[in-house]
């Protein structure tokens, strides 16, 4: 499997756990990879690709390494629903808000993503089936 379409996400954020799971599910043509951001794995993928270190410590926000590209959050979002296909395809309509409109609502999301939705003791496993999904 090609490393095109990699998620970091904040494996211990449920937010994030559910949005993964919600691109498993959907991914029909099986590109997705995964990994979180607390994982060595993504730090050194990121830094490989000149993402800040102070941004992968903070853990604000979704990357998505698209094709060798970093994309992050409202972006990263909706670029994940166009590759995802079918009618998620249309989600990316929204790209013709501009990006400081559509990233102040994911920092509010973002924000209180852990008080919302809670937050896990530790990463998520992957399942079994989920396994060759996870970079680890």
């Amino acid at each position: 499997m090609l490393k095109d379409h990699i998620v970091f996400f904040d494996g211990v954020c449920n937010l994030c756990n559910h949005s993964v799971d919600f691109v498993i599910k959907r991914d029909n043509k099986n590109i997705f990879l995964f990994s979180s951001l607390q994982s060595q794995n993504a730090q050194d993928t990121l830094k490989d690709h000149h993402y800040p270190q102070e941004k992968i410590e903070n853990i604000s926000n979704i990357v998505y390494l698209r094709k060798g590209k970093i994309e992050i959050k409202s972006t990263a979002a909706l670029l994940i629903c166009w590759d995802l296909g079918g009618l998620l395809s249309l989600v990316p309509i929204f790209l013709i808000i501009p990006t400081f409109i559509r990233d102040f609502f994911y920092d509010i999301i973002a924000n209180y993503r852990y008080k919302w939705f809670g937050k896990k003791d530790s990463c998520r496993l992957p399942t079994k089936e989920e396994e060759k999904k996870f970079l680890t």
